[in-house]
């Protein structure tokens, strides 16, 4: 029997799920074949409550979904978080630094006390998460690699080494030289340094790796004239629930 995969959106702007339908034609028909997906809302109205294997998009920004989440962790075997909102929290954990009511004034108005809201954060922060696959949106080969893995019943081999490795195996100048500040030093690699190869600079969707040289990133931003100050303020983009030791 095939396993039942489901896939599940929180607070996020689904396009991690609609990533997963960018896998080419062969791709795509051999996921099919592997597996049956039970539960895909931007794809199908059927729903089913009984699955294996969930992936989780977006981040847990209002009580409402945090039962929601562990009624999901409950039924999954393999719980994965889809994309840097689900695995690090995301864009929406800007909002973490006003308080509540204000960040609900700003964006609602008059019309804010119809609505509930805390502070955003990722998916492992509420339930326990097997595997994540990191970027905004995930490369589609490192999701493929992922499930096939899980199929397999193997570790998924996920780089746990700087972008800065990828960006010198692409043969890029550094953003730094460029007059650019890049998260690059200590952020996961995985994406084949996609931001630098295409003129800018990393941004740092796929989080911080796991044991990060932010005394490197000092001295790089020392070396070019930067402040630590500056590059935090990049952080926050993607890493605002993450601690950054300055």
């Amino acid at each position: 029997m095939k396993p039942k995969v489901a896939f599940f959106d929180f607070t996020g702007c689904e396009g991690c799920q609609l990533d997963v339908l960018n896998l080419d034609g062969e791709e795509l028909i051999d996921l099919l074949s592997a597996v049956d997906i039970v539960n895909f809302r931007e794809v199908k109205t059927e729903r089913e409550d009984d699955y294996d294997i969930a992936f989780i998009e977006g981040s847990i920004s209002r009580e409402s979904e945090i039962p929601r989440l562990q009624k999901i962790r409950e039924q999954a075997k393999v719980l994965v978080a889809l994309g840097a909102c689900a695995c690090i929290g995301g864009i929406n954990c800007l909002k973490n630094h006003l308080p509540m009511e204000e960040a609900l004034k700003i964006v609602y108005g008059k019309d804010a006390k119809y609505y509930d809201t805390i502070p955003a954060r990722p998916v492992d922060a509420v339930v326990s998460v097997d595997y994540y696959v990191r970027g905004c949106p995930p490369i589609t080969a490192e999701l493929l690699k992922v499930i096939k893995a899980l199929l397999l019943g193997k570790e998924p081999d996920i780089p746990n080494h700087p972008v800065c490795v990828e960006c010198k195996m692409a043969g890029n100048v550094c953003v730094f030289e460029r007059g650019m500040t890049c998260l690059g030093p200590v952020t996961r690699a995985g994406c084949d340094a996609i931001c630098v190869n295409s003129g800018r600079h990393c941004w740092g969707c796929r989080g911080l790796v796991d044991d990060p040289n932010i005394d490197s990133e000092k001295d790089i931003l020392k070396k070019y004239g930067l402040t630590v100050e500056q590059a935090v303020e990049k952080f926050k983009i993607y890493n605002t629930y993450a601690e950054v030791t300055k």
